[in-house]
């Protein structure tokens, strides 16, 4: 029930709803049950209460794997529909799909569960060494999510993305940072809650009074960051089609009502002074070889003198695979000339392409629908008048460690185009909004959030959202931004922090080791 418990809490700590004040303690109940063990209450416990009966490292796994479980069918439930309605699965494999990523997800928590119970069992300390590496234990495991498993959907630190304050801690240490410092108090509190008398009244003072000293960086309000430019961002609302649905004459409708858009919301700019236009990822055929599409973008580029950023599709070229699609951002000049372009690099398992297709036989299906995108080759910053402008789309602004090579390449600004249309109004379009939102703070940079049907924004450096496009219309956005070039800690040194904390992690178990295994010699002679 505490398992259940705490994965509920962490459940409602991200959107939709968002109570994010209950990082603090969402963990809680998950270590109390760790460390206690299977003792019950009064019953086989020692003087700091914990369990002379504790579990076994796989009834740790298993016990922390189940809180994973629900976080993730929770928190991810989008995937259904997504795969069912967009996938064109059979609800039944709908479901097996869902609940499948569940159960491997959550392997991650059941992992954290191992270590903190192998902690337990090894003490000779009371409960002070399980709850002093706890903390280490969760963000080695969040970094084991983002660069072995490549999906690191909501780390911890992402629930504080409104609390400016401690949100910049990123700036040094990543999210990671905001991570660990959430998990210190929820050992804080598992502490007030496993000790007795006199320390559990001190415990439980010191926890309240951390959460409310952190918590209340949510009412800070710093400074606008001056804005000196302006961008056009466009929310087309193209809805998902069947190709057949896409005649010449929607096609053509379709693009002139973009097209007006751009135009009538750019303000005049002088020769010198280009504007920026950004059409996002969409589900439209905007394949860039199209001289139709081509024709649009020219005549766009020139009337509002502006660059233009635009959703494409594009091919790869001399490729051994042979003919793939490329999920792209166009880059054009006000003259209408071609820049160039980015290729997506990191593509969505199960959405632009099938992960390990011969063991998943059954999801044939699927294979078909979602087809096998090529992957770019370089991570592109592109000179827009003096402004270095670094693109990425879509499932990439998840990755701390990837988005903030675009800032050691140069760029200035960020500009992320994504569509978030396949989630419908599921809390997957916030969540991946509030990861957009932590790469602007974790590199100090603006970012331009244009998406197809919702949640288009201008981030500044604080991850503060300027100016919203109402969701599911078709409108443009006046987005005002400004080109920073001062990097930051996290920007030029990347994860150093998290993988400190790995290497605690793996110190701390190797002497635990150790020791046991030093124990076990020197007994018989004892």
């Amino acid at each position: 029930m505490l398992a259940l418990l705490s994965g509920g809490l962490q459940i409602l700590i991200f959107p939709k709803p968002s109570l994010f004040f209950l990082c603090w303690i969402a963990i809680v109940p998950l270590l109390y049950a760790l460390i206690r063990g299977r003792g019950g209450e009064g019953e086989l416990l020692d003087s700091e209460g914990r369990s002379l009966r504790p579990f076994t490292l796989g009834q740790g796994f298993l016990l922390a794997w189940l809180s994973g479980i629900v976080w993730y069918a929770g928190t991810c439930y989008w995937i259904y529909p997504v795969m069912h309605s967009y996938g064109n699965l059979a609800p039944i494999v709908a479901v097996l799909v869902t609940l499948g990523y569940c159960l491997a997800m959550g392997l991650h928590h059941g992992l954290f569960g191992l270590l903190v119970v192998l902690m337990v069992r090894r003490s000779t300390a009371g409960n002070r060494r399980p709850l002093l590496t706890a903390p280490f234990f969760w963000v080695a495991v969040e970094l084991l999510r983002e660069r072995v498993v490549s999906v690191p959907w909501e780390p911890l630190g992402n629930s504080q993305i409104n609390n400016i304050p401690l949100s910049r801690i990123a700036e040094f240490t990543g999210v990671y940072g905001v991570s660990l410092a959430i998990m210190l108090v929820n050992c804080v509190f598992t502490a007030a809650l496993l000790f007795r008398g006199k320390r559990r009244k001190n415990l439980l003072i010191s926890a309240i009074a951390a959460t409310i000293a952190l918590q209340m960086g949510i009412f800070a309000k710093p400074a606008p960051f001056p804005a000196t430019q302006q961008a056009v961002l466009v929310q087309p609302n193209i809805p998902v089609l069947e190709n057949k649905d896409w005649t010449r004459d929607y096609y053509d409708h379709t693009v002139a009502e973009m097209a007006q858009l751009s135009v009538k919301a750019m303000p005049k700019n002088p020769p010198d002074h280009p504007g920026l236009i950004v059409w996002p990822e969409s589900p439209a055929p905007f394949f860039i070889s199209d001289p139709r599409l081509q024709h649009w973008l020219v005549a766009i580029a020139q009337d509002t003198n502006s660059f233009l950023i635009v959703g494409s599709i594009g091919m790869v070229e001399n490729s051994p695979a042979g003919e793939q699609p490329l999920n792209s951002a166009l880059v054009i000049d006000p003259k209408g000339n071609i820049l160039g372009r980015y290729d997506k690099m990191h593509l969505v398992p199960f959405g632009e392409y099938v992960p390990f297709k011969k063991v998943l036989f059954f999801a044939s299906k699927l294979t078909r629908e979602v087809g096998e995108w090529g992957r770019g080759t370089d991570r592109k910053v592109f000179d827009l008048n003096g402004t270095k402008t670094g693109v990425f789309i879509c499932y990439e602004s998840i990755f701390p460690d990837e988005i903030r090579e675009f800032a050691i390449n140069g760029a200035q600004v960020f500009v992320n185009i994504s569509n978030d249309g396949w989630y419908g109004e599921t809390g997957a379009p916030f969540q991946h909004l509030d990861m957009s939102r932590m790469r602007a703070i974790e590199n100090h940079r603006w970012i331009l959030l244009s998406t197809n049907s919702g949640t288009t924004t201008s981030i500044d450096p604080y991850g503060r959202m300027i100016v919203q496009a109402e969701r599911n219309v078709r409108t443009a956005l006046l987005a005002p931004f400004a080109a920073v070039s001062e990097g930051t800690f996290y920007s030029r040194n990347g994860d150093v922090f998290a993988w400190i904390c790995v290497v605690i992690s793996l110190v701390v178990i190797f002497f635990r080791f150790r020791i046991a295994a030093r124990t076990m010699i020197e007994a018989p002679t004892a």
